[in-house]
């Protein structure tokens, strides 16, 4: 059974792709989402919305530092769900200092195996640990 945390995640995964693909709101698809997966029982809701909120609030920050990770990959281009991965797991390298980047990486490659395509894990590793190991 997946963590709280793990779940959290894919809550955030979920509802920030809701928003971007259908302009939903992200109160509504949280809510809906948390129930999905078994409500406050089984997902950490507080860190999910943080997540979320943090990625909205940030989104130009955190798509800048995926595509100086990534340039020959556009935003526009890469499959809606590894976008979503990468933009929840940029937002934890970035702004999450209470989780180490080896579980941040962990994550979002489980998530991307068990949501994205083919190719996602691999990915999103390379985004991800390259945006870990940032210099500055």
């Amino acid at each position: 059974m997946p963590s709280r945390r793990r779940l959290a995640r894919v809550c955030a995964m979920q509802t920030v792709f809701e928003v971007q693909a259908r302009q939903s709101d992200a109160d509504a698809s949280l809510i809906r989402n948390f129930a999905e997966h078994g409500g406050d029982s089984q997902v950490d809701t507080d860190f999910s919305r943080t997540l979320v909120t943090g990625v909205i609030a940030d989104l130009d920050v955190i798509q800048k530092a995926i595509q100086s990770y990534a340039p020959q990959w556009p935003l526009e281009r890469m499959d809606s769900i590894t976008r979503c991965i990468l933009l929840i797991g940029a937002y934890e390298l970035l702004h999450a200092a209470d989780v180490p980047p080896a579980v941040v990486m962990n994550e979002a490659i489980e998530i991307a195996k068990e949501y994205g395509t083919e190719e996602s894990a691999k990915f999103v590793n390379g985004v991800l640990n390259a945006l870990a190991h940032r210099k500055g």
